[in-house]
């Protein structure tokens, strides 16, 4: 397998194509990393989720990096990391727009409120969250199988 570097146009596109991730976020020199629906817009990633302990994380430092994959066509991978800054998209009138906008790209997608959900009763109800992440930054890689050497399927003439 070849390793190749992704542009930063290849990063959006794989993460305007994926729905599912892994969000990360850090508190108190602690990270937590857990599995998250997403939809990307431009350079902002939109997520929702219940109250709990990934939002007190992202409140307290709104830093974060969102992780997605995909299996490439080609019998490789690529993966992105988005590194970025947390912002909630609160309930006061102000933000209504930004939170449709959310949630309009987020119906589009199948399972688009899992975890969040099941979380929420498992835990016996919690309030919505709805977010964005503004991407800084992208760094992105695929893997793609070796070119074979010219002739190495000829048999001798």
């Amino acid at each position: 397998m070849l390793i190749e570097e992704m542009t930063e146009q290849e990063c959006l596109d794989l993460l305007t194509q994926v729905r599912f991730g892994r969000l990360g976020c850090a508190y108190r020199n602690q990270p937590y990393v857990l599995p998250t629906y997403f939809a990307c817009s431009s350079r902002i990633l939109y997520g929702f989720a219940t109250f709990g302990q990934k939002i007190k994380w992202m409140r307290a430092n709104p830093l974060v990096c969102v992780e997605a994959e995909a299996p490439d066509a080609r019998l490789g991978w690529k993966t992105v990391v988005a590194f970025g800054r947390y912002e909630e998209l609160s309930d006061l009138p102000e933000w209504e727009s930004e939170r449709e906008t959310a949630r309009g790209l987020l119906e589009k997608r199948e399972w688009w409120q899992s975890p969040a959900a099941i979380t929420s009763t498992h835990r016996g109800g919690s309030y919505e969250v709805w977010y964005r992440i503004h991407m800084e930054r992208l760094t992105g890689f695929r893997a793609v199988p070796e070119p074979s050497p010219i002739g190495s399927l000829r048999t001798g003439s």
